[in-house]
């Protein structure tokens, strides 16, 4: 557990879960989105749901050792989805053992039983952050995206968080853009997290002849640092990734009327090999006047997105914005 005294009185303090694939970590947040408090640890996705709700538990723990815990009024979640903020569940696609779980039910239990809990989606929770501290400051209508082990997205529109009904609005990662495409895990075909998550992204490259250096690193990031180096197989996954992103994201625009995306996650820390090609790719697909000048940008809140999107979920469902669903 780490830590911050030295950022003033800790004026309405929200505990804060991040739960991906990779990871579950925790904060407790004050009101200015200053991070005062954090815990991480590994998810065990391939484990039991109870295995993984007890690492939950643990980051709970961490947090309530604080002498700041008690001044928490609430508790945010943003995690994998797909969920259902109405019903208190979730079924993260990349944790199998999470089918309906009830997390609302379980975090209001472990965190002491009396703080109201806020659920959204991993995607809605970035979305949160950076309409409130990042690149979506100020813009009343938005698309954020989420590329990392998974695909996830949420919509700014009218100037607020639109969740949805269940918390899965702009849910992009799952939305089709090869009709042919390869299966995904959600059960659908060509979807925009099967060709643009890091490990498909980096699947793809292996498969079309890339090699890892001498460390044998098969990551996106080894991809990325590949391109870099101009490796053409490297460039060519990137360029796939990217023009699927493109594709889901004029499609959403054209929808919504989006004027800006905001890209952010691990894939996202490729920098310009992949956000050129996103932007070339986004030129030939959004030609419509209305959507012509849509701007993609990288994400400002980086990998605490997660945690400060959750605070910021909880707090404005305490505020009664609605945001999410308490226990």
């Amino acid at each position: 557990m780490q830590t911050d005294p030295a950022t003033g009185p800790a004026d309405g303090l929200v505990a804060a879960l991040d739960i991906g694939g990779t990871k579950i970590a925790g904060a407790l947040v004050d009101g200015e989105g200053g991070i005062r408090v954090r815990s991480q640890r590994p998810t065990p996705a391939r484990e039991d749901g109870e295995t993984v709700m007890g690492a939950v538990e643990d980051v709970l723990a961490d947090l309530a050792a604080s002498p700041l815990w008690e001044a928490a009024g609430s508790v945010g979640i943003g995690s994998a989805g797909p969920v259902d903020a109405y019903r208190g569940t979730v079924s993260p696609v990349n944790v199998p053992g999470w089918r309906d779980f009830p997390l609302v039910e379980r975090v209001h239990r472990a965190a002491g039983g009396r703080r109201p809990v806020t659920l959204v989606g991993d995607g809605v929770a970035m979305t949160a952050a950076e309409h409130w501290l990042g690149a979506a400051r100020g813009h009343d209508n938005a698309l954020c995206l989420v590329v990392s082990t998974g695909v996830g997205g949420g919509l700014i529109l009218g100037g607020r968080v639109h969740p949805g009904p269940t918390g899965n609005a702009g849910h992009i990662g799952h939305m089709v853009v090869d009709m042919d495409g390869e299966p995904c895990a959600c059960g659908g075909r060509g979807c925009v997290e099967r060709i643009a998550s890091g490990p498909h992204l980096a699947r793809r490259a292996l498969e079309n002849g890339w090699r890892p250096g001498p460390d044998g690193d098969v990551s996106a990031a080894a991809v990325a640092a590949a391109a870099r180096e101009g490796d053409p197989v490297a460039v060519a996954s990137y360029e796939r990734a990217a023009q699927a992103l493109a594709a889901g994201i004029a499609a959403t625009a054209t929808l919504v009327e989006i004027d800006i995306a905001v890209v952010g996650g691990g894939v996202a820390g490729a920098g310009e090999v992949l956000f050129a090609p996103l932007r070339r790719s986004l030129a030939s697909y959004a030609t419509l006047s209305f959507v012509r000048n849509l701007r993609v940008v990288p994400a400002l809140t980086g990998t605490d997105a997660g945690l400060l999107g959750a605070a910021a979920a909880a707090a404005s469902a305490g505020g009664g914005a609605g945001v999410g669903t308490g226990s």
